[in-house]
């Protein structure tokens, strides 16, 4: 028999499935064919017409970024080639001034948001809220009875929102038995043995405890947008794909349906399951530069909703100090499931590991996204350069007339 000459050997395609899919070297595979490995179910865009991008596409490569702590200063195409991108986007004005794919990312795809799921289900309490059918100032037993006898008895969904509870939740993503992990373990994200364990999100849920009261300081825990999540499909109703389709997704001129990895029950992840397309994310978080108002002109977020969410409370700012992380950005808040990094500026974002980021300015008109496959879930060498790039993005557009 005639052996197949060494370089004529194709090689032979690993095997990615829930025990492997979030390693560093899969990363980049799987979050782009999250329903190859995960349970999925789709969020509906809707019938109505497409909202078009219009595309006045410029060299933005060479835009200065200046230093940080972590980098010296460099250009916005360095920070973009060393940050694990996939593809990202600029916006000003609605108008797209950048739009870039790698590798195997094209327009079509569909890219694991992870945190910023966050954002999306922030969205959905907003919109209930503005609808009067949410209180943020009422318990979070009042709307979800099955948790009174955990540890969110007595906490309000103003306290979910802000992920300021005083649930006892470790978001170690490195550490094995932290509960970010055992989640995915009960929901069956991954091949972990979890007999005896809760099976699903719901049963999770119920088993989380506090530390301490309710209220205090900001520390983030995925949980509370899956307690989020659970509130707002108890109020309308529905599940959250449903929800999120009537009351967003549907309304922002989206291009294709998202995509939501769910548990064995088909109940969403809702701290980290969506996916959607780069244009589609871009379409969302131009809500929060416009005031609310969608690319097709309607209001899609309350005006109430964007301005509380910029604002915060009084001691926000305080309460995201004194904290028990150091996120590395003093003087910011984290509001409505969205990170406010500098007190002297317009920009906030909606983040999520392994570098998924929407960086909105509403000062600039100015909307930036980025997704990415960090090997690391957490990378500050990579994080704050790609803030400071957009910020430098926004202010180089602003000070220039898009035809």
């Amino acid at each position: 028999m005639t052996e197949t000459p060494p370089d004529q050997v194709m090689p032979v395609e690993p095997v990615i499935d829930k025990d492997n899919w979030q390693d560093a070297d899969n990363v980049r595979w799987s979050f782009q064919h999250i329903d190859q490995v995960l349970p999925t179910t789709s969020i509906s865009r809707g019938a109505g017409p497409v909202a078009e991008l219009p595309v006045a596409l410029q060299d933005l490569g060479q835009v200065e970024v200046p230093k940080t702590e972590f980098s010296a200063a460099r250009s916005v195409r360095s920070v973009i080639e060393t940050s694990g991108t996939d593809a990202w986007m600029v916006m000003h004005n609605g108008t797209v001034l950048t739009e870039e794919y790698f590798s195997t990312m094209a327009p079509e795809t569909e890219h694991l948001l992870m945190s910023v799921s966050k954002s999306l289900v922030g969205t959905v309490a907003g919109v209930l809220v503005g609808a009067g059918d949410l209180d943020p100032n009422r318990l979070v037993t009042d709307y979800v009875p099955q948790l009174a006898s955990s540890g969110y008895a007595g906490a309000t969904v103003r306290h979910i929102l802000d992920m300021r509870s005083g649930i006892r939740f470790s978001e170690n993503y490195l550490d094995p038995k932290s509960e970010v992990r055992q989640i995915e373990e009960a929901i069956g994200w991954s091949e972990t043995s979890s007999e005896g364990r809760p099976r699903g999100m719901y049963e999770f849920l119920t088993t989380l405890e506090a530390k301490s009261e309710h209220g205090g300081v900001y520390e983030y825990r995925s949980c509370e947008s899956d307690v989020l999540g659970w509130v707002c499909e108890k109020v309308a109703g529905e599940s959250m794909q449903a929800l999120m389709s009537r009351v967003l997704w549907s309304r922002i001129g989206a291009e294709r349906d998202a995509l939501i990895a769910t548990d064995q029950y088909g109940v969403g992840m809702f701290d980290g399951g969506i996916n959607t397309t780069l244009r589609d994310l871009a379409r969302f978080g131009y809500l929060y530069a416009n005031r609310g108002v969608s690319l097709t002109g309607e209001q899609v977020a309350p005006t109430s909703w964007i301005g509380d969410t910029l604002t915060g409370d009084a001691d926000s700012r305080q309460a995201f100090a004194d904290g028990p992380d150091d996120n590395r950005m003093p003087g910011g808040m984290y509001r409505n499931q969205f990170w406010f990094p500098f007190p002297d500026s317009h920009a906030f974002l909606a983040l999520g590991i392994h570098g998924q980021m929407i960086y909105m300015n509403p000062g600039a008109n100015f909307v930036g996204v980025k997704l990415s496959s960090w090997g690391l879930p957490q990378d500050a060498g990579k994080l704050f350069p790609t803030i400071r790039a957009f910020d430098a993005l926004a202010k180089a557009v602003s000070t220039t007339v898009v035809g």
